[in-house]
């Protein structure tokens, strides 16, 4: 279905006034200044913010895949218009501005310490016995979606607006799974973008396009997140030696390496091994020609990191180069080439196969855990009976202007608000392990 400028460009409610900026500038503004941004440079990406300098923080990583959105949409558009199908791009809507508006956007739900307080959030509210909303449990792309429509704070409840107030294209191109939560569907069970609390504002953004397809711009900023995952971490891990490349290149390495990922893959294709098998064979022969990141230990020598670089440039480079613009016809706006994909599906394994596995994060992600449970129960507990006084100030609007939406979900949404440090902090002040200073609000 088709959208016409005005329908993209729409606001819920529309109070502020118009300025020099396209509506898509505006909305980047809003997201990049908001404190859920800010935010993010406290968050962990993969190993936890501040442990090492070398590592993308989740607000770094936000930056790279905003470039890589953008660079992707602008190469598409150039795309289109040498091969005369500039018509293609006003059918989809396509605009690098909205593009790059839903990659800095697209990360703001994720908890501290990432995935692993996303997985014990999820449990929580689910369990918590506080009403029906609960078994909408946690998901941070479902609490992204929540941020930009009622918890950042640009306006108030006098004008009943809550959120930044963004367009409609913008918030289409965030919903990186346009679904509400469905526990009898395998495929919107684990993975969805929106609460029931914010159903209508999810309908309102998914007017113009029905059933479970994204929009051109969040297929961009989906394959943008999956590029910049898939080359900058492994990066991140190459340089501290976790990443053995002259290990993953030997023959004997390689059908244990493809079982796994063939393993891992949702709903995989007969020919996933095949597949795979081509995909390592392709990224060998790309990586054998920078020696110095596969035959030698990674020191910060002006050579390797040379060379490094122009790996990583040339991987980006090349999956830009694999997404197009589709016809309006098409079952998906955005294709990309089969060799892209099964790459980057490899890579992306990589990273969690010599990293996520290591036996240290897993123990420090059960500490993480631990924590995150703790607040959420302090929350929750503390929230339900009106006790909001003990609460940093930063947090009690949320239960104060959003009561309805239940304990277990507010509890969630102060924990997501931390960053991991105050987190810590909190924690401990809360639980008495630490008194902290009366001075020292910790959430600011």
């Amino acid at each position: 279905m088709q959208w016409t400028q005005p329908d993209r460009d729409a606001r819920r409610f529309a109070i502020s006034p118009k300025d020099q900026r396209t509506e898509a500038e505006r909305d980047k503004d809003r997201i990049l200044y908001s404190s859920a941004f800010h935010r993010l440079a406290g968050i962990t990406q993969i190993v936890r913010a501040g442990e090492q300098d070398i590592f993308h923080t989740r607000q770094q990583h936000t930056y790279k895949v905003a470039q890589i959105g953008r660079r992707l949409a602008e190469n598409c558009i150039r795309t289109c218009a040498k091969n005369e199908q500039s018509q293609w791009i006003a059918w989809h809507g396509l605009d690098p501005e909205t593009v790059e508006a839903a990659c800095i956007a697209h990360d703001l739900g994720h908890p501290p310490f990432g995935h692993a307080a996303e997985t014990s959030l999820d449990e929580l509210v689910r369990k918590a016995p506080d009403g029906d909303a609960n078994t909408d449990g946690y998901e941070g792309n479902a609490q992204t979606f929540r941020i930009l429509t009622k918890l950042a704070i640009r306006f108030g409840n006098d004008n009943q607006c809550l959120g930044l107030d963004l367009t409609r294209a913008t918030l289409a191109a965030v919903l990186k799974y346009p679904w509400l939560r469905d526990h009898d569907d395998v495929k919107k069970k684990g993975k969805w973008s929106a609460y029931k609390s914010e159903t209508n504002d999810f309908h309102w953004a998914r007017e113009f396009h029905p059933g479970d397809g994204k929009t051109a711009e969040a297929e961009l900023m989906d394959w943008a997140d999956d590029i910049a995952y898939s080359v900058h971490d492994l990066e991140d891990f190459h340089r501290v030696g976790v990443i053995p490349w002259w290990s993953i290149l030997k023959d004997g390495q390689r059908d244990n390496l493809i079982t796994q990922v063939v393993g891992n893959w949702f709903a995989a294709p007969m020919d996933a091994a095949a597949r795979m098998r081509a995909a390592l064979d392709r990224i060998a022969l790309v990586i054998r020609s920078f020696p110095k990141v596969t035959d030698e230990p990674y020191d910060g020598s002006r050579d390797q990191r040379r060379q490094l670089r122009n790996f990583t440039s040339k991987l980006i480079g090349r999956y830009i180069q694999a997404a197009k613009i589709a016809p309006p016809e098409s079952e998906r706006p955005v294709e990309i080439e089969r060799f892209a994909e099964d790459e980057v599906r490899l890579l992306k394994h990589l990273a969690r196969h010599y990293v996520i596995g290591l036996p240290a994060l897993k123990a420090q992600q059960y500490g993480q855990s631990r924590i995150v449970a703790d607040l959420f129960e302090i929350f929750r507990s503390e929230g339900r009976t009106g006790r909001i006084d003990l609460f940093p100030p930063r947090l009690r609007y949320i239960w104060e202007d959003l009561a309805g939406d239940g304990p277990a979900r507010l509890a969630a949404d102060c924990v997501a608000a931390l960053t991991e440090n105050e987190a810590y902090q909190l924690h401990r002040r809360l639980t008495g392990y630490e008194s902290g200073s009366v001075l020292d609000p910790i959430v600011r």
